[in-house]
């Protein structure tokens, strides 16, 4: 029923545009019907399974070469933004205590992990090393209505190697992410 009368109305703007009225209903519709098989026949006739096979393999030939392209530009692009040289045991560390603290299910770190607390890519550069450790020992705080961070009883040396590996992400070049000072 509604294909009908979306055919009736197709045709009926055609018969106007040509200068035709088309006044019954019934004739309209058959006129419909016919132009609808007309313009069916016609698609199909130039519309072959080769065609749409051709269309197929030369759209996946494409994007394959995009992604080889892609690829190619990153691998050529990486190393010069990358911090790798700057790579320590102590950076190593202190990703280790990153990681076994969970730190990222609250804070983020180059824009990945959670956003219940500050994105911490820029931390270094924004505090500096010595805020960053008596924020770490001095937590929680205690403020009422503030989300708290835990405190996790890191030794000196833990504090340290998570100082270098937070000054180690400072370093990489992510085309200024986080897009505001404060992260």
């Amino acid at each position: 029923m509604l294909k009908d009368v979306f055919l009736m109305y197709h045709l009926k703007k055609r018969g106007e545009e040509d200068g035709k009225t088309i006044r019954t209903s019934s004739s309209l519709l058959q006129a419909a019907r016919f132009s609808t098989e007309r313009t069916l026949a016609t698609m199909s006739a130039s519309f072959t399974k080769s065609t749409a096979r051709n269309i197929f393999y030369g759209g996946a030939v494409f994007f394959f070469l995009l992604f080889l392209a892609m690829t190619f530009d990153t691998m050529q692009t990486l190393p010069k933004r990358d911090n790798r040289a700057n790579l320590t045991e102590s950076v190593a560390r202190g990703k280790h205590i990153w990681e076994t603290r969970n730190c990222i299910g609250c804070h983020t770190l180059m824009g990945e992990g959670a956003y219940f607390a500050p994105e911490l890519g820029n931390v270094y550069v924004r505090r500096g090393p010595d805020f960053i450790k008596a924020w770490i020992k001095g937590q929680p705080t205690g403020a009422p209505g503030r989300r708290q961070m835990p405190q996790f009883h890191l030794t000196d040396q833990q504090l340290n190697d998570l100082v270098d590996f937070l000054k180690y992400t400072s370093e990489v070049n992510t085309s200024k992410w986080p897009p505001n000072v404060e992260g």
